[in-house]
């Protein structure tokens, strides 16, 4: 039997620290404290040669239990559809309309954060209803 192993998922992106409070906020998780002996990210990230400063962020689960999200800044930009994407699951176990309401609660929270609202998928029969997003650098997320 194999062993369980942690997952972190990390995106490519222009602006990580920028990126990683956008998710932090989406998903109620925290950035960690910065390196010991400094008082902030920011003292950290002075310490560090110019090209390196900014270059990578990281959050979080406060309960350990979801993967921790890595940011880490990359020349291009994002000019396809995303091959991964995250589900953020809101409406477990509701469907019809009280699941719409809830997911149209959740898009308008994430719409005041700088989330772009795509398309609503209605339950078909096989999948429930579900909302399509994009985050503030444009990586699609669903709402689920």
């Amino acid at each position: 039997m194999s062993s369980i192993r942690q997952v972190q998922v990390t995106f490519d992106c222009a602006e990580p620290e920028r990126l990683a409070r956008f998710w932090c906020e989406v998903l109620g998780y925290v950035v960690p404290p910065p390196p010991e002996g400094f008082a902030t990210w920011g003292d950290y990230e002075r310490t560090l040669p110019p090209e390196r400063q900014g270059a990578g962020f990281v959050c979080g689960d406060p309960s350990g239990v979801g993967p921790r999200l890595y940011f880490q800044r990359v020349p291009e930009g994002k000019v396809v559809k995303n091959r991964v994407h995250l589900d953020v699951r809101v409406g477990t176990g509701l469907v019809g309309e009280e699941r719409l309401a809830t997911l149209e609660a959740e898009c308008a929270r994430l719409v005041a954060l700088g989330a772009t609202r795509v398309r609503v998928l209605l339950a078909d029969g096989y999948d429930e209803s579900c909302i399509v997003m994009q985050d503030i650098e444009g990586n699609e997320f669903c709402l689920d």
